[in-house]
Order: C-alpha cells, then structure tokens, then sequence
C-alpha cells in the first residue's frame, strides 16, 4: 500500500515514466511484437511489482537485455504462445524466490557492478544518438558503434536541434536551485521540447501509441498445452534465468546508488515473478527490473516505492485514456533525456580512483563494460562474475618458499600461504631447483590451503626425489642420498 505520496515522489515518477515510455515502446520494436505489449509490461511493472516489498526504489519493465531471446522464442513458437512463455517463467521465478535463492545474488563484485552500469550506459547513448537525429540504429552495440561514422549524412537536422536542445536544458536547468526543486530538468526539457516544435509545426518524428487494449492477447487453454514441449520449456527456463539475474544485479548497482533501504533479494524475486505471471496472463513482454529507469527514479529525488507505482499510473492514464497527449512529444527530446541518463552511468570518478590504486579491479569493469557493448546484458555479467572469481583465485593463491640450509642435516623448505593450481608452477620451480645431492625436508604446516593440484604435483616430486619420501601431516619429507 502507498501512502503519503510527497512531491519528490510524484516528481520523480514523471521523470521516471518519461524515461520509461520510449524504452518501453523501443524494446517492443526490437523484440518483434507490437509496440503497445511493451507499454503493458511497463504498467504491470509499475502497479504489480511496484506495490509489492523487495526494492523500494527499483523500478521494472521491459528490458533491452531480453530482445534477442524474445525475439528468437517468437519467431521459433508464435506471438500467441508468448504470454504462455512469461507466465511459464513468472511462475519459476515465484518458486526460486520461495526457496530463497535471491540471498545468493547479493555477492556481486563492485566492479562487476560498475561495469554493468557502464555497459548500460554507453549502449544507451550509442542507441539514442540515433534517435536524436530521427534516424534508424543498427542492431547490435557493435553496429550502433560503426553506424556512427555514417550517422552525420543520415541525421534529420531539426530532429538533431531538439535533441540538442533538450540535452542543453537537462544540464542547465538545475543550475536554477530554485527551479529544479519545483520543477525537475527532464520535465521542462520534454515539455519545452513539445511545446516549441508544436508552436512551429516542425516536422520530426514523434511518439505513436495505438490500440493498447487491442494488443492484450489472454493465453487460451490450447496455448498453454505447448508447455509440454522441450522447446517452449527450455525458453521459459531462459527467460526466468536472464530475467532473473538481470533483476537483481540492478537491484545490487540500485542499492549502491542510494542510502535508503537495502532490496531483500528474495522477496524482490517473488515480486518480479508475479509481475511477469500477470504481464503472462496479457500477452505482453517479459518484465525484469531496469537499471536506465531505477537510477532515474533515484536520482530524481525519490523516497519510496510511491514513485514507481505512480509511473505506472501515468503509462496506463496517458495510452490508454489520452493517447493524443503523447503524440505532442518529440522522439529526439526522449532520446536526449535517455543520453543524459546513459552517460551518468559511467563511473568515471570510480574508473580514475580504481586506476590508482586497483587496476585489476579495473580491468574487470572494463571488460565487463565491453562485453555488455559488443554482445549483451546477460553475458557481459557472465563474464565479469567469471573474470573476477579468476582475478580473486590468483589474489589470494599467494605462496611462499623459504629455504633453510642446515649443513650436513641437509635443507628444510617450508611452504607458506595457499598452494593452487594457480601457483603451481611457482612452486614446482623452486622445488626443482633444490640441489638432487642433498637431503631436503618439505614442510607444508604453513599452508592454510591446499588444493588436489598441488599435493598431488608434490607427492610425485617427493616420490622423483628419493624412495624414502613419507607424508607426515603437512610434513612431506623426502631426501635423495649422493652415490658418490
């Protein structure tokens, strides 16, 4: 229930739900299914998962990060099963967050982080540039990336002014205190954005959204008998998983993004699963929680979960009451908001302080930044959580070999720290390197690890050394007698 809904509240899900509606509308496109499913996925993700506990200040919706597999999964089954396909994996996530598998998601490396909001970030911008000069974007990060050589001789002129302009208020306007806390920046730019391209009757491209109750499609008993296929099955698992993990890896970069409450993991699972059963029940697009769109909603002020539960009022009230409304809003004055919102994504002030003193860490972000770029959402995470387990392994495999040489009682080695595989070859130099004439004494009591790898590599170079070799413990002794 959402009581006492204050200004920054209502001010920040107006922010929020002008950011939300070109995404919303966008990811539709790009998935290959009506535009208008995408605008029911991003009510449902404001009236369902907005009132339910977890995160207070995430916000859902249709994410870029699902786009290849749902289109993929449409094209494989129909639009028709797709509903069957989200209710299918609302209800897997339901379940998982029962079980409390959501707690085990709180273990995100900051990096990773980081460089997923980074990655985010620049896909945005690199996608609304497009936008801003009314020109259609390339698909993939890779080909935004390229298309920008040729997107000068492409781009509408008037279309690029508004943009321009609209970006121009965005980072001006707050420079009038007194201003910007009556009226936030992405309103004025948007509603001055309308009003002078309106009064001038300038020909840019502008939001279109028609027959939203007509898009609704309810999954008919025929529909949901195709759950009994490998494949229906295997994308519903897809889905529930990426959504999933999307969800709340935003929640954990959400959560560093503020200093209000923390997201209780699991509820918040159990909340976008029955967002997704309801967006099912519809028709409409998977919903996942939207990094673009929660830090909009925090950096425009907001305090509870009042403000996206009030975006998805304002989606419902706009398409569905006074469609025509929209149709006054420039699509280049949305695309320069979402410019804004992509570039204040990028950690730079955490890049400079990581560069100083953790560049391991550093090249993580980076890597996991431009993986999101060049592939998507899902694995670029992927592959910074694998990159920074590897970069934590080779941290804390730290191994030592001092040598004691005791005269005619021979040398005593001792092994201090972790012995892995990461540092076997280390160890295995040292060892080899001892003289084969003298007897040697291994002592492992200062190891407070050691793997299979390593013990067994150093059973067989005691067995190499001499027959006499014994395992006492961690004390592995072994001596090779001269035969002069």
């Amino acid at each position: 229930m959402v009581r006492g809904v204050g200004k920054a509240d209502l001010f920040a899900s107006l922010v929020v739900f002008l950011v939300a509606l070109p995404l919303c509308v966008g990811v539709a496109m790009a998935s290959g299914v009506p535009a208008e499913l995408g605008l029911v996925t991003g009510i449902v993700g404001g009236l369902v998962a907005g009132l339910l506990p977890g995160s207070s200040l995430q916000v859902s919706g249709p994410a870029a990060g699902l786009t290849v597999l749902v289109y993929e999964a449409v094209r494989a089954h129909g639009i028709e099963v797709l509903g069957v396909l989200v209710l299918g994996a609302g209800l897997v996530q339901l379940a998982l967050g029962a079980l409390r598998f959501g707690r085990w998601f709180r273990a995100v490396s900051v990096a990773v982080v980081q460089g997923m909001l980074a990655g985010i970030g620049l896909v945005l911008v690199a996608g609304q540039v497009y936008a801003l000069g009314d020109a259609e974007a390339p698909g993939g990060g890779l080909g935004k990336l390229a298309g920008l050589v040729e997107l000068p001789g492409r781009a509408d002129p008037v279309a690029l002014s508004v943009g321009a302009a609209t970006i121009a208020v965005v980072l001006l306007w707050p420079r009038w205190r007194r201003g910007a806390r009556l009226v936030p920046a992405p309103l004025v730019a948007v509603a001055v954005a309308a009003l002078v391209t309106g009064v001038f009757g300038l020909e840019v491209r502008r939001v279109e959204v028609r027959g939203l109750w007509d898009a609704v499609r309810v999954p008919e008993a025929a529909d949901l008998g195709r759950l009994t296929e490998v494949g229906v099955i295997g994308s519903v698992v897809a889905f529930a998983l990426i959504a999933s993990a999307e969800s709340l890896f935003s929640a954990a970069a959400v959560d560093r993004l503020h200093q209000g409450p923390r997201t209780d993991y699991d509820r918040e699972l159990m909340a976008q699963g029955a967002g997704n059963a309801v967006c099912g029940l519809l028709g409409a697009l998977p919903m996942t929680a939207v990094i673009v769109r929660s830090a909009a909603n925090v950096q425009a002020g907001a305090r509870t979960k009042a403000s996206r539960v009030l975006h998805g009022v304002w989606l419902l009230l706009f398409t569905a009451v006074v469609p025509g409304v929209l149709g006054w809003i420039p699509v280049a004055a949305l695309a320069g908001l979402l410019v804004c919102a992509g570039l204040k994504l990028v950690p730079v002030r955490e890049v400079r302080a990581l560069w100083r003193g953790h560049r391991g860490e550093l090249v993580v972000l980076v890597v996991t930044a431009g993986a999101i770029v060049l592939g998507n959402l899902f694995e670029g995470v992927l592959l910074g959580l694998a990159l920074a387990v590897a970069k934590t392994a080779w941290d804390v495999s730290h191994v030592h070999v001092e040598t004691e040489d005791l005269g005619d009682a021979g040398i005593v080695v001792r092994v201090v720290g972790h012995a892995t595989f990461l540092r076997l070859p280390k160890l295995l130099d040292a060892l080899e390197a001892l003289p084969r004439d003298r007897a040697v004494r291994l002592e492992l009591g200062g190891l407070r690890h050691l793997d299979h790898a390593c013990a067994a590599a150093l059973e067989g170079w005691a067995a190499a050394r001499g027959e006499d070799g014994t395992d006492e413990g961690y004390g592995l002794v072994a001596t090779r007698r001269s035969t002069s």
